[in-house]
C-alpha cells in the first residue's frame, strides 16, 4: 500500500510538473523501492510520461467557425435579388365606366359647361389608365357622383369643382391644368361683364 501510495506521489509531481521525470525501481535487502536517483544496487529504470492538460483552447477554432459563417451569411445576402419596389396602387375606370361617359357627354339636353366637364373627365380616365396621377377607387366615385349631377338642374357646378379638387390632389400636373383653365374662365366672364356694362349705362 505504501509502495503504490510512493509510485502515485512520484507520478503525481511529475504530472504537476509537466515535464518527462525519470524513476527508478529499485531493490534493497529483497525489498522494492521506487526513487528519482539511480539505484545503488539493483535496479531498473521506468518509463514514465508527463501528464498534458486535458484543456484544450478552442479559441482559435470558434474564432475561425464564426469568420466562416459571416462569410456564408454574407455571399448569401449578396446573391439575394433585391427586392423591387412596390408599384404605388392607381385604380382606374375600366373602359366600360369610359364608354358610359361618352355616351353621357352626347346627351343635347346639358349645358356647354357640363359637357366640357364630362369631356374632362373622359381624358383623365384615360390618363389614368396610362399611369397618370395616384388614384383610389373612392376617387372615381366621387367622379361619377359628378358627371351623374350634370343632369340636374341644380348642383352641377359644386359636384365639378368637388371632382376638380379630387383630380387636383392625385395628379399634380392635371391640377395645374384646372387652376389655369379656371383663371381662363375668370377672365372671360370678366370680359363679358365688362361688355354688358356700356349696355347697361345707358
Amino acid at each position: 500500500m505504501i509502495r503504490s501510495t510512493l509510485v502515485g506521489m512520484l507520478f503525481g509531481v511529475c504530472a504537476a510538473a509537466g515535464v518527462h521525470a525519470q524513476v527508478w525501481k529499485c531493490t534493497t535487502d529483497g525489498k522494492t523501492h521506487y526513487s528519482d536517483q539511480p539505484c545503488a544496487a539493483k535496479g531498473e529504470q521506468m518509463k514514465t510520461q508527463a501528464l498534458q492538460s486535458n484543456v484544450i483552447d478552442t479559441s482559435a477554432d470558434r474564432a475561425a467557425a464564426e469568420r466562416s459563417r459571416a462569410a456564408t451569411e454574407q455571399q448569401q445576402a449578396n446573391a439575394a435579388p433585391a427586392a423591387a419596389p412596390a408599384a404605388p396602387t392607381n385604380a382606374c375606370p375600366s373602359d366600360r365606366d369610359i364608354t358610359a361617359m361618352e355616351t353621357k357627354a352626347s346627351s343635347i339636353s346639358l349645358s356647354a359647361d357640363a359637357k366640357r366637364f364630362i369631356q374632362d373627365e373622359i381624358r383623365r380616365a384615360r390618363q389614368c389608365q396610362k399611369g397618370q396621377g395616384s388614384y383610389s377607387a373612392s376617387d372615381w366615385n366621387v367622379s361619377k357622383q359628378a358627371v351623374d349631377a350634370q343632369s340636374s338642374l341644380t348642383g352641377g357646378a359644386d359636384a365639378r369643382r368637388r371632382a376638380e379638387a379630387m383630380h387636383s390632389a392625385a395628379n399634380a400636373s392635371e391640377g395645374d391644368r384646372i387652376a389655369r383653365q379656371r383663371e381662363a374662365d375668370e377672365r372671360n366672364a370678366q370680359r363679358r361683364l365688362n361688355a354688358q356694362q356700356p349696355l347697361r349705362d345707358r
